[in-house]
């Protein structure tokens, strides 16, 4: 297997299934932002999403692979936020598409902050687990019985 086929296959950034339905909610709901509550909820789900993300990279970096979907990995990495959850950067991506459309009042957004959810579950995590079970085999299996999926 060459180098360039060593990875999940994933085609689209999960980064960009977030940001273009949270945007397109935006664009819907383009008039509704008002200050309250569910502002400052969001801003709260928003960081909380921004250092699950930065914690994330560090893991991964700490452990020299790349968290690139669409590049090889070459190490698992299973300590962290990663004994916890087999996702904690999409969790963190989601939390954050969330808290951006609850901080502009966009019900648009947070629908489809759930669909972009949705959407990484069955094309971008179900690959990563077939692409990581080939290349980790016994190890990753091990890993996906102590470890939830998502929480």
């Amino acid at each position: 297997m060459t180098t360039s086929e060593d990875n999940p296959g994933v085609r689209v950034p999960p980064p960009l299934i977030f940001a273009g339905l949270l945007a397109l909610g935006l664009v819907i709901d383009r008039d509704a932002f008002r200050a309250g509550p569910a502002q400052l909820a969001g801003v709260a789900l928003g960081v909380a999403g921004l250092a699950l993300i930065a914690i994330s990279l560090g893991l991964f970096a700490g452990s020299k692979t790349r968290p690139e979907p669409w590049q090889p990995a070459s190490s698992l990495v299973d300590r962290g936020l990663y004994r916890f959850t087999r996702n904690p950067m999409y969790l963190g991506m989601a939390l954050l598409s969330l808290g951006v459309a609850l901080a502009s009042s966009s019900l648009a957004g947070v629908l489809l902050a759930l669909a972009a959810l949705a959407i990484i579950d069955r094309t971008v995590v179900t690959r990563e687990e077939a692409y990581l079970t080939r290349r980790f085999g016994a190890e990753y299996s091990a890993y996906t019985r102590r470890v939830r999926r998502w929480l």
